[in-house]
């Protein structure tokens, strides 16, 4: 079993080895590929093609509807607010005047 193991790792890594190697030279080719010019192809003519026309359909007529008669609702009649007695607001009673106080006068220096 140990020597069955052995052999598919070396051949895996023989795969890898291999294919790295291999690497360099596509992109070498690859460039090669880039430097040569291509010959030029004319463009091939295609034809044109007729546009398609529809059939023009006829458009469905539809019956008219009725309109509704919509019975007239009548004005709701409210009746007359009665008008209401605003109280008089009582007088504040008069207060005594109060006197005012004076301002001394400045002795003026000499």
């Amino acid at each position: 079993m140990a020597y069955h193991n052995q052999s598919t790792l070396f051949l895996l890594m023989l795969i890898v080895t291999l294919s790295s190697t291999a690497g360099s030279r596509i992109q070498a080719e690859a460039r090669h590929l880039l430097e040569t010019a291509l010959p030029e192809v004319p463009k091939p003519e295609i034809p044109t093609l007729p546009k398609p026309e529809l059939p023009t359909l006829p458009k469905p007529e539809l019956p008219t509807l009725p309109k509704p008669e919509i019975p007239t609702l009548p004005k709701p009649e409210l009746p007359a607010l009665p008008k209401l007695e605003v109280p008089k607001l009582p007088e504040l009673p008069k207060l005594p005047e109060l006197l005012k106080p004076t301002v001394p006068e400045v002795p003026k220096l000499p």
